[in-house]
């Protein structure tokens, strides 16, 4: 397949930066999926879990991007779809709740080394579309979601590799699903937005020492199915999302003064899409939802000059789909849903 370069140039008064993307379909994924996890293994590869088509599934397979092909591993102890996934500091893969269609409480590990699966302490509560943050101690922190339909819940709990155990942490303020959550330079739990009857605008830090929640200055807009980056500067770019309509802003938090500033606005209105850091430090969102269809559109976050740059558009459109960085820097985009899940892949990289 012949991979055509589009070289975008932005000129400002000061200067001009030229970005040179290009999307390239890669191995299709062995099963269509949507609402499915892929994680990023130490060796490089990827794993993609759950999700679904037809079915909810509990077939995993992995991507070899030396080969740009899939190949299936052994399947999860339960189907499941809306869970949530961490990369343990040992390389094992900890995967916990989701929809069986019954709401579930169980988590398993996937061992890389041995492509298999083994069961490991049960949460406290059921819970999906919840949040899965590393922290640095090497324990995991499990963040809200729903216990059942239209039930949203502020509870939060710790998973100890070490045990295999879970333990109840304290309540975060507010009820939330849909939300984000991303790990400070400082080691503090950002959790922004969300839903419970409306979309949110609050958010709230947890520190992992203290094991207790405070409220955070609220985001200028409410927003869920938004999307989180850490940038290189230590700030927290939040975009796009729904509030009270599709929404395409943006804005940043600091975390040494607690504050958020509205920044310049992406150029299209969309929700359920990824964002993903680049390793110029720029931000790559992809996809997403608005007006009944899947987005082929992508944009760049420029962190140096503050503004949104149009690219080349993804192959596919799709939303509700998962976005990996590579070990080299590239992204995978697997999966989604535009008028069916979706089994293509396809990768991005920039220059």
């Amino acid at each position: 397949m012949a991979v055509i370069h589009f070289i975008f140039i932005l000129i400002t008064s000061h200067s001009f930066k030229c970005f040179a993307q290009q999307w390239i379909d890669t191995g299709d994924m062995i099963n269509a999926r949507v609402d499915h996890v892929a994680t990023v293994l130490k060796d490089g590869k990827v794993l993609v879990t759950g999700g679904t088509n037809d079915r909810i599934l509990a077939d995993a397979e992995i991507y070899d991007p030396s080969t740009g092909r899939w190949k299936s591993t052994e399947n999860m102890f339960y189907p499941r779809q809306c869970h949530a996934v961490s990369l343990l500091t040992d390389g094992k893969v900890l995967v916990s709740g989701g929809v069986s269609p019954a709401f579930l409480n169980t988590s398993e590990l996937y061992d890389s080394d041995t492509g298999t699966w083994t069961i490991t302490g049960q949460m406290n509560n059921p819970r999906f579309f919840h949040t899965s943050t590393l922290l640095k101690s090497g324990k995991v922190l499990i963040v809200g979601g729903k216990t059942d339909i239209g039930v949203d819940v502020n509870t939060a709990e710790l998973y100890d590799p070490k045990t295999g155990m879970w333990t109840m942490t304290g309540h975060m303020n507010q009820a939330r699903s849909y939300h984000t959550a991303s790990i400070l330079l400082n080691g503090k739990v950002l959790i922004t937005g969300g839903y419970t009857f409306a979309p949110l605008d609050s958010a709230e830090l947890y520190d992992p020492v203290t094991e207790t929640w405070t409220t955070a200055r609220s985001m200028d807009y409410a927003r869920s199915e938004h999307a989180a980056v850490v940038l290189t500067n230590g700030k927290v770019i939040v975009t796009g999302g729904y509030g009270y309509g599709y929404v395409k802003t943006a804005e940043l938090y600091t975390s040494e003064t607690d504050t958020w500033a509205t920044t310049n606005p992406m150029n299209i209105l969309r929700t359920h899409h990824t964002a993903s850091a680049l390793s110029n430090g720029n931000v790559l969102v992809t996809g997403g939802y608005y007006n009944t269809e899947g987005l082929r559109s992508a944009e760049v976050y420029d962190l140096s000059t503050d503004t949104w740059i149009t690219i080349d558009s993804m192959n596919h459109g799709r939303f509700r789909h998962q976005a990996s960085v590579l070990l080299n820097g590239t992204i995978l985009i697997t999966g989604g849903f535009n008028g069916g899940s979706l089994s293509s892949a396809e990768l991005y990289s920039s220059s």
